[in-house]
Formats: C-alpha cells, sequence, structure tokens
C-alpha cells in the first residue's frame, strides 16, 4: 500500500480526512513500576507457570537489570529465558537470530509471553520477534514493497511488555519496528498495531545508570518526536483513506497529540541538563522518562517527518546513534526549513522551550526556537557540532544522501508540513554540516 499524504483512495472518490483515533498499549509508570511487573501480565492472561523470553542486551544483564526483571517474574510464578544478542540498530539479520532463538527453544509457536527490556533496539527486536512467531514468515515479508513483500500482519500473538531502560525512542508504545535492510543500506519499518506492545512499563530507576552521552543522544530522539509531532500535518489535513483499516499509523496531529507535545517539550527541555549533569538524580530521570513517553504518544501517533527521514540514510550507512542523528539534523530541517510552514506554531514552540519571546515578530519569535535548541545542545557538551564532526560527511556525499531520503522516506515525508524536492533535502543536509564551530 502506498500513500500520497495519507490516501488509498481512487482520484474520484478523494476526500479530507474527518476521523482521528489513539490507540496505546496499557502504560505503568513511576519508580519501581518494574515491582508490578507480575500484576501487569496477570492484567494479560499470563497464567501462573507461565515461562516468556526476555529480549535484552549484554550490557543491561551485566548491569544486573535483567536480573532484576527475573526476580519480579520469579515472585509471580513465571520463569523466563533470557536473549541477550540484540545488536544497535538492529539488522533483519539479526532480529532472524532471535527469531530462530524462539522456533528452536520453543517450536512455531513460541513463548507464553515476551518482554523487551533496553533501549529501541531491544524493544524493536522483540517486537517483531513476537510478530513474526504469532504471522509466520520472515521481517520482509511484512516490509512495504519494494524492499519487502508489503502483507498484512493480521495476528498480535502471546503478551508482550516492553520495559525502556533509556528517555528516548518511544518504541515501547509505538506501532512500528524500524529495521537495517543490510543489503539495500537502509533502513525500514514494519507499521502496524500488530506490532504494538500489549503494555509499557516504565519505571525510571532502570535510567539511572544510562551514561551521559546516551542520556543526551536518547533526549535529542525524544524532543524531535515531540517537536515534529508539534509540527506536523493536522490530521484533517490529510487526505482519507478508503478503508478505515487503511488509516496510517502516522496519521497527523489531533487535540491530543498537541497536549501531549507540549507537555514534552516543556519536561524535556527542562530536565536534560540535569539528568545529563547528574545521573543519579532520579527526580530528572523521572520528568525526562515522562517526557520521552509524552513526545512519543505525540509524535508516533502524528508522525515524525522531515528529520527522522534524512535521519535514517545517515545511521544505516555510518552506524551513527539515532538519537544523536536528530541532534545534528534538527536544527536544519524541523527548525529551519519547516518553520517557513507556520510561524505563529514555531513561535508557540520557542515559548514551550523557554525562550522570553515578548517584544519580537511572529518570525523573529520562530527563528529563535532554532538559537535555542543549540543552545541546549552546547550547554550539554556531549554532542556532535554537526553531520561533519558526526560522521565525517562531506559535500561529495550530499547528493546521494538526498536521494536515499527522497527515494526510500516517503512513508516520513508524505508527514512533513512543507514539501521538499531533493535539492531542497540537499540544501538542508548542507546546512547540518556545521551547528557550530567545534572547539579546536
Amino acid at each position: 500500500m502506498s500513500y500520497d499524504r495519507s490516501v488509498s483512495a481512487p482520484e474520484h472518490e478523494l476526500e479530507a480526512e474527518t476521523v482521528w483515533n489513539l490507540q496505546m498499549p496499557q502504560i505503568r509508570f513511576g519508580r519501581d513500576a518494574v515491582g508490578e511487573l507480575g500484576h501487569q501480565l496477570a492484567e494479560l492472561g499470563v497464567t501462573d507457570g507461565a515461562h516468556g523470553l526476555l529480549v535484552t542486551d549484554e550490557t543491561l544483564v551485566d548491569l544486573g537489570h535483567a536480573s532484576r526483571v527475573r526476580e519480579e517474574l520469579t515472585a509471580a510464578g513465571l520463569t523466563a529465558d533470557v536473549y541477550d544478542g540484540v545488536e544497535r540498530e538492529p539488522s533483519i539479520s539479526a532480529v532472524n537470530e532471535c527469531i530462530e532463538f524462539v522456533r528452536d527453544e520453543q517450536g512455531p509457536d513460541g513463548y507464553d509471553f515476551y518482554l523487551g527490556l533496553g533501549g529501541g533496539s531491544a524493544l524493536d527486536t522483540a517486537k517483531t520477534t513476537r510478530a513474526i512467531i504469532a504471522n509466520g514468515g520472515e521481517p520482509l515479508d511484512y516490509i512495504a514493497e519494494p524492499t519487502g513483500s508489503g502483507e498484512s500482519l493480521t495476528e498480535t500473538g502471546n503478551p508482550l511488555v516492553l520495559l525502556p531502560t533509556t528517555a528516548g525512542t518511544g518504541s515501547e508504545i509505538s506501532p512500528v519496528a524500524i529495521l537495517s535492510v543490510e543489503e539495500k543500506g537502509i533502513k525500514e519499518g514494519i507499521s502496524s498495531n500488530h506490532v504494538r506492545a500489549d503494555a509499557a512499563v516504565l519505571d525510571p530507576t532502570l535510567t539511572t545508570t544510562l551514561p551521559a552521552d546516551v542520556t543526551a543522544k536518547t533526549a535529542m530522539d525524544a524532543l524531535g518526536h515531540a517537536i515534529e509531532g508539534y509540527t506536523t500535518h493536522e490530521y484533517d489535513q490529510l487526505l482519507r483513506a478508503a478503508d478505515p483499516g487503511d488509516r496510517p499509523v502516522y496519521a497527523g496531529r489531533t487535540p491530543v497529540t498537541e497536549m501531549f507535545s507540549e507537555k514534552a517539550i516543556e519536561l524535556l527541555s527542562g530536565n536534560v541538563r540535569r539528568a545529563v549533569n547528574n545521573g543519579d538524580d532520579l527526580e530528572a530521570r523521572e520528568n525526562m522518562l515522562q517526557g520521552a513517553l509524552f513526545g512519543a504518544i505525540a509524535g508516533l501517533t502524528a508522525g515524525a517527518s522531515l528529520c527522522h527521514a534524512m535521519a535514517y540514510p545517515i545511521g544505516n550507512r555510518y552506524h551513527t546513534y539515532h538519537g544523536e542523528t536528530i541532534a545534528v539534523l534538527t536544527p536544519a530541517s524541523t527548525l529551519g526549513y519547516n518553520a517557513a510552514s507556520d510561524p505563529e506554531r514555531f513561535a508557540r514552540l520557542a515559548e514551550l522551550f523557554g525562550v522570553d519571546t515578548t517584544g519580537m515578530g511572529t518570525r523573529e519569535a520562530a527563528d529563535s526556537i532554532k538559537e535555542a535548541y543549540l543552545d541546549l545542545q552546547q550547554d550539554l557538551n556531549v554532542l556532535p557540532s554537526g553531520l561533519a564532526e558526526l560522521t565525517g560527511v562531506g559535500e561529495d556525499d550530499l547528493d546521494w544522501l538526498a536521494e536515499r531520503t527522497v527515494e526510500t522516506q516517503k512513508r516520513l515525508l508524505r508527514c512533513n508540513p512543507r514539501p521538499v524536492t531533493k535539492d531542497d533535502v540537499r540544501d538542508i543536509f548542507a546546512d547540518a554540516l556545521y551547528n557550530w564551530q567545534p572547539e579546536g
């Protein structure tokens, strides 16, 4: 299914969208929420003696987080195997290893329940694994054409609960799992409400071991969700699908997503300096995790847009951290190019960021958000000054990056509030080479 601004209807039936919907997992939030994991699983129908799978990575095993989760399972009369082979920015081949682990250990029916513990990579691996076990086949079957076969998921599978250890990706509530397609050098998503977890358990005590640099990188991803969700198309500016079942998961901003965006921007921009400079500041960690959740509810319902579309070719070619890539691209894309789409909205965005816009004209206020965002990044002192420092990207790489963005990221570009051409995207990449001059 391909969309032109969310359209699946023939030309003679085109009409504006009039309906929005909001679908979320069960959400359990707060300090020691992990202690209620057994109760959460019971609410999902997991019974005493059930055997599950915990999908995580080696670092979280070494830090003791995986043991903490298993202790809660034991106390609830449950058991779980641990798969700790998750890779950063997971490729399809890496996810297939997890799927084969399940089939080898439990056969085609899989485990009684699934848990994902970690950042977006672990959570997306858990989501994809559960979906493939429930529906059969392999991940490429459910990735959109032409990269994959474009088949639809029809089954949700046994219960899945996700426990994020970062405040950033939003994967714990997202209906999308992002995977690298190695042979094509691109990232693609499996997008379906059947991918979405049944529940998310968000406990800020799981995030205190996150290093300062990763705290900053994941925060920039969360801010990206909130800002992009706040500035994308309204739902009724998009066109209606012929069948409600074909309505895309990124369906434009609504009054609900705007409310969550505004609170997310305030929480994230107001607490990230504290969280980066003192990782044990539990109040800041809690505010960050709540801000990331709200940003995901907003941005991953309304839709990420140009910045995320540009980030995927960068991440796939240069293997950068996703949040770090969002950080260097946001000033030129979302806060630069897109500001012309609705200056009043971007002026309000500056106010949410804490900018005093008194006495400024609308456009001046709209432009001030970019400077405030760059000031924040420089204050954190752990983020790169631009694409050139992040990856060594130079002018010779920009045509390829622009082409890959425009040709492979239509799912995200249709959400962008301002139309873009390949030449526009190239210019934005060029602007992102140097956001400020690094010292030395």
